[in-house]
């Protein structure tokens, strides 16, 4: 059961990261078309919404895929004192703390979506309904949530052990 959870998270974090990379790659290519036309007196029209929309993917996109592997930044001065049990309770409490945190923003802004569904909202100048932006940032904090989730449940890595060995000189 656990083994299928984590292979379907493991998926869910890929996409999540793929679409995070999809974004990433279509900014980088707004800034150019735009910076360009700018260049020649014909900035790119609306490139600050689809800038800022595609933001949202970017951030959440990859927040699942550096919670997996350890990335987020970590004060481990006293982690070598403590002894493992205490780092596991540590841990155990950071990931659930996480998770919590992450559907809270996915529960306020799936509530921020529907209202923006109802009065029609959208971006400035390109008309964009940002409930999209927002239901795919309630999709991508719940994938979030669920892999910290399961680092709370089981030692995976960038967990204590795993930080306390990747430090040691080899």
């Amino acid at each position: 059961m656990l083994r299928t959870l984590h292979k379907v998270t493991d998926r869910l974090i890929g996409l999540s990261a793929f679409v995070g990379t999809v974004g990433l790659v279509f900014v980088a290519g707004v800034i150019v078309v735009d910076v360009v036309g700018r260049n020649f007196g014909a900035p790119l029209y609306g490139s600050q919404d689809l800038i800022t929309m595609t933001m949202v993917l970017i951030v959440f996109g990859g927040l699942a895929l550096c919670d997996r592997t350890g990335g987020h930044i970590v004060v481990d001065i006293f982690e070598s004192a403590f002894p493992p049990a205490l780092n596991r309770a540590i841990d155990v409490f950071s990931g659930l703390l996480g998770a919590t945190i992450f559907i809270g923003i996915a529960w306020t802004v799936f509530q921020s979506a529907q209202i923006s569904q109802m009065l029609n909202l959208s971006t400035n100048l390109l008309r964009l309904p940002t409930a999209w932006f927002q239901y795919a940032l309630c999709v991508l904090s719940l994938i979030g949530a669920l892999t910290m989730l399961l680092r709370a449940a089981t030692p995976l890595p960038g967990g204590a052990g795993d930080r306390m060995e990747r430090s040691e000189p080899q």
